[in-house]
């Protein structure tokens, strides 16, 4: 007579192999390559503006977009530090400044 326990934890065993065996093979030539992932919302980006100047913080290497209220690009340009600061020389109006996916709605006096 067979022990229905045994025969239980030695099925739970093999089932537990093959899944350890199916997660271990590579499945592409490109399996040990590393991949950095940067995940710009979990990054703290801060932007803030006086006057026509506009404060950008943690956003290091990322765009700054200015758009008009018509949705038209009206400047672009990197940002190369975590604490920079930026003159925008635009006309008085209502502007979208968009920072990675930060954006502010700002008004030029």
């Amino acid at each position: 007579m067979i022990n229905i326990d045994l025969m239980a934890k030695k099925i739970l065993i093999i089932t537990l192999l093959a899944i350890t065996a199916a997660f271990a093979i590579p499945t592409s030539s490109k399996a040990n390559t590393m991949v950095e992932i940067i995940d710009y919302e979990t990054q703290e980006v801060s932007i803030t503006v006086k006057a026509s100047t506009v404060h950008v913080t943690g956003a290091n290497g990322q765009m700054l977009y200015v758009y008009n209220v018509a949705g038209v690009r009206v400047m672009s340009l990197r940002i190369d530090g975590n604490d920079r600061q930026y003159d925008l020389d635009l006309p008085k109006g209502c502007y979208i400044i968009q920072v990675g996916k930060t954006s502010r709605k700002v008004s030029i006096k």
